[in-house]
C-alpha cells in the first residue's frame, strides 16, 4: 500500500520524466527538420510519410537518450523538494532516507520495465521504418542506398558476395555463392543481379551461371534468368549496422544463434545490441540514486549546482557506454563486459554517493 509520501514523489518522478521527454523531443525534431527540410523537398516527400518518419523519430530518440532524462529529471523535482526544505521535512518526521528512497524504486522499476518493452518490441520497427525511410528519401541517388562488397559465411560449407546491395530494393550485382567440401570448392554460383521476393521468399537470379567442379573435367549450367531458393536470409545481404537494431528480442536472439553457427565476423556488434537492450534498463535503478543522493542535499548555489553536477555526470555516463560499446564492436573485448561496465562503475558511484547523502 503506497503511502502519501509515496504517491507524491511517485507522481513528481513520472511527471517530470514524462513532461522533460515532451520538452525536449519536440526540439529534436525541430532540429532534424532543420537539417533534413531541403532534401525532404527536393524529393518532394509526401507530407503522411514525413509524419511516420518523425513518429519513429520520437521513439527511436527516446529509446536513445532516456537514461539522460531521466537523471535530469530526478535532479530538477528532487532539488525543488531539497530548496523547499521538503527532503528535510520527510526526513524529520521519522523516515529513514532508505524508506524515502522506497517511492523512487518503484518509479525506476517503471521505467525499466517500460525501457525493456520500448527498446526490445517497439523500438526495432521504428528504427527499421526509420531507417527505410532514410534511404528511400533522403539519400542523394541510388547510389547512396547502396551496401558496397557484401562478403559473408552464411554456413560452414558456404560464402556468399554481392559487389553492391540495395537495401530499399531488396536486390544486389555480381552475386556469387561458393560450395565447399573440406577444402576443396566443388561448385560455385554466379549471377550479374539477384533480387529477394518477398512474397514467397525466393530469389531470382539474373544470368545465372553454376560451374560443378570435378576431377576428371567441370560442367556448366547457363540461364538467362533462375529463380531458386537458398539456405540464407536476407538480412544476410543487409549491412551489420542496419540489421542488429531492427530486430526484436527474440528475433535478434535467433538471429544472433544463426550468425554463431556460421561462424560471423560480427557477433560482437551483434552482441553489443542484444547487452544493451537489458543494461540500459537496469541504469535507471543505478541513476536514479545517483540523482537522488546528488540533488536531496540543499547547496549554497540552489538548483543550477545540481543541475551542473547531474550534466556532467549524465554526460560521462554516456560517454562510458559509447566508448566501450565501440571497443567491443571494433575489437575482440567481451560484449558483456563493454555493456555493462558503465553499470558497474556508476553502481559504485551511486553507492558511494548514498552513503554521502545518507549521513
Amino acid at each position: 500500500m503506497l503511502s502519501i509520501l509515496d504517491r507524491y514523489i511517485l507522481k513528481k518522478y513520472l511527471g517530470t520524466f514524462l513532461l522533460l521527454l515532451l520538452l525536449f523531443i519536440p526540439i529534436g525534431i525541430i532540429v532534424n527538420l532543420a537539417e533534413k527540410i531541403d532534401k525532404m523537398l527536393a524529393n518532394e516527400v509526401p507530407f503522411m510519410d514525413i509524419l511516420v518518419y518523425y513518429l519513429n523519430f520520437t521513439i527511436y530518440f527516446a529509446n536513445l537518450l532516456f537514461p539522460l532524462f531521466l537523471f535530469l529529471s530526478v535532479i530538477w523535482f528532487t532539488s525543488k523538494l531539497a530548496n523547499n526544505t521538503e527532503v528535510i521535512a520527510f526526513l524529520s518526521s521519522g523516515v529513514s532516507y532508505y524508506r524515502f528512497l522506497r517511492p523512487y524504486m518503484i518509479g525506476a522499476t517503471i521505467v525499466c520495465v517500460g525501457a525493456f518493452i520500448l527498446g526490445n518490441y517497439i523500438a526495432p520497427q521504428a528504427s527499421k521504418e526509420y531507417n527505410e525511410f532514410i534511404y528511400k528519401h533522403l539519400k542523394k541517388n541510388k547510389k547512396d542506398r547502396d551496401v558496397g562488397n557484401v562478403y559473408r559465411q552464411i554456413n560452414d560449407k558456404e560464402y556468399i558476395y554481392v559487389s553492391r546491395f540495395n537495401i530499399r530494393e531488396k536486390s544486389g550485382s555480381n552475386f556469387t555463392l561458393e560450395h565447399f567440401e573440406g577444402n576443396e570448392m566443388t561448385f560455385k554460383i554466379m549471377a550479374n543481379r539477384i533480387n529477394y521476393n518477398e512474397k514467397d521468399s525466393t530469389y531470382t537470379l539474373l544470368n545465372y551461371s553454376k560451374r560443378w567442379i570435378g576431377k576428371a573435367a567441370d560442367s556448366l549450367e547457363i540461364l538467362a534468368k533462375k529463380d531458386t531458393v537458398f539456405s540464407f536470409e536476407i538480412e544476410d545481404l543487409t549491412p551489420v549496422e542496419y540489421i542488429a537494431e531492427t530486430l526484436n528480442f527474440n528475433e535478434l536472439n535467433s538471429f544472433i544463434d544463426r550468425e554463431k553457427a556460421k561462424g560471423s565476423n560480427y557477433i560482437n556488434r551483434y552482441e553489443v545490441v542484444r547487452y544493451k537492450r537489458w543494461s540500459l534498463p537496469v541504469s535507471a535503478y543505478i541513476l536514479t540514486i545517483i540523482a537522488v543522493a546528488v540533488s536531496s542535499i540543499k547547496r549554497r548555489g540552489g538548483m543550477g549546482v545540481n543541475l551542473a553536477i547531474g550534466i556532467a555526470i549524465g554526460m560521462v555516463f554516456i560517454f562510458f557506454d559509447k566508448i566501450f560499446g565501440t571497443m567491443a564492436e571494433k575489437s575482440s573485448f567481451s560484449p558483456f563486459i563493454a555493456t555493462w561496465f558503465p553499470n558497474f562503475v556508476f553502481a559504485i558511484l551511486a553507492l558511494y554517493l548514498l552513503r554521502n547523502a545518507k549521513r
